[in-house]
């Protein structure tokens, strides 16, 4: 295997100084997201980075799970001709396209009136798109694919940088499987666990507070759409990959696949995209084994998302292990403080006079499965190996206890 050569580069400013400016407003922006949203730090990063690599994410989760609140406030802060629309069956063409010109029609001419519909946006979001009709989602296709839409004998490039999709659960119809492989990255969107469940009511409540009070939001934009495509067309400069990252990479994709894990070499040459965009991200000039966490998002059914998290783990452990300087990505940011409280809840709960039933005592434990699973995350920190310790304690006095016998 060769290393992917470094075209010439294109004239403009330094891309170093470009990149790290831009890099460092879309960390803000990420920043002010994850302050809105809790636990959801990796599905953020995606949405920026699909951005950047003009590539589609689509989400899948029960409702409630901020699918739609999150794209709506990541559009807020893109400088960017805006679109979203919920999906139904019976959405008609008009309302995502446009309505039919009838001046035009009455001359024999068929075209669509797309002012401020989404041929027309840069940044999309269709919620519950799998529940759309077939009309709207063989137009979409094309949309998708080749950024052109056609109405009459027209046809008309769209200024589309990234389409979001939200779906509360994954297409089994096969007449819409064309569309939901067009989205590169699937994100999973669940229910918080336990330990965000305090900062959930709060963050939860002032939000609530505020809309009641009707104070509005002023939102700063953090990059422009011409900024983000202005990027793209310098990616040839970032793509220079080296035989070791790509030979990790061969490697990925094949035992992937021998899971039966489908990833088309259309989807394997798109994914290269978005290791550059993470980069990008994070303000460098070069691609890492890091950015393979992109992988995690690659499956075809939620069920698969377990495996290819057994598949990247390794390699993304390793290399964190080798630059403990460096902040894992989609590690849980949950502090220490946040765990140690909800630690102290469940020791109070469990030791307390009143008799729990059987439920109550599997929640708990459930409870302190996923503080030991956040603190096992915290690989450095000395202090959260010390509570696993007292995680460890109340696990075995729950064990010890009649009622698991």
């Amino acid at each position: 295997m060769t290393a992917i050569p470094k075209p010439p580069q294109n004239r403009g400013a330094p891309l170093g100084q470009t990149l790290t400016d831009l890099a460092r407003r879309l960390q803000d922006g990420a920043r002010l997201l994850e302050q809105q949203f809790l636990g959801k730090e990796e599905v953020i990063r995606l949405l920026f980075i699909s951005a950047i690599a003009g590539e589609h994410l689509v989400m899948v989760g029960p409702p409630g799970t901020a699918k739609s609140a999150l794209v709506r406030a990541f559009s807020a802060i893109i400088d960017a001709t805006y679109f979203d629309y919920l999906l139904t069956r019976f959405t008609e063409p008009n309302e995502i396209f446009g309505p039919v010109d009838i001046q035009a029609f009455r001359q024999g001419v068929y075209r669509r009136r797309i002012e401020g519909m989404l041929p027309q946006a840069e940044v999309v979001f269709l919620d519950e798109i799998f529940k759309a009709n077939s009309a709207i989602l063989n137009s979409l296709l094309t949309v998708l694919n080749a950024r052109v839409y056609t109405h009459g004998t027209e046809s008309v490039r769209v200024p589309l940088i990234s389409l979001f999709a939200a779906s509360n659960e994954v297409p089994s119809d096969d007449a819409l499987s064309a569309v939901f492989d067009r989205f590169l990255l699937r994100v999973r969107c669940d229910y918080l666990d336990s330990y965000h469940f305090r900062g959930l009511l709060q963050k939860g409540m002032t939000l609530e507070t505020q809309q009641m009070a009707q104070v509005e939001r002023t939102d700063r934009k953090v990059a422009k759409a011409a900024e983000l495509l202005a990027i793209q067309r310098r990616f040839g400069e970032l793509s220079h990959m080296s035989e070791e990252f790509l030979a990790t990479f061969k490697g990925l994709v094949f035992q992937i696949r021998s899971e039966g894990i489908g990833l088309s070499d259309r989807r394997v040459v798109k994914l290269l995209k978005m290791f550059v965009a993470s980069a990008i991200f994070d303000g460098r000039t070069a691609v890492n084994d890091s950015d393979f966490f992109v992988l995690r998002h690659v499956w075809n059914t939620p069920e698969q998302e377990e495996i290819l998290q057994e598949i990247v783990g390794p390699v993304l452990d390793r290399w964190y292990e080798q630059h403990p300087d460096q902040g894992r990505i989609g590690a849980t940011p949950t502090s220490l403080q946040d765990l140690l409280s909800e630690l102290k809840v469940i020791r109070e709960t469990l030791t307390g006079s009143e008799v729990l039933s059987d439920m109550q005592l599997f929640s708990q434990l459930r409870n302190l499965g996923d503080i030991k699973a956040a603190l096992q995350r915290m690989h450095d920190n000395p202090a959260a190996q010390r509570m696993i310790g007292e995680v460890d304690k109340l696990l075995e006095a729950m064990f010890a206890s009649s009622r698991f016998v």
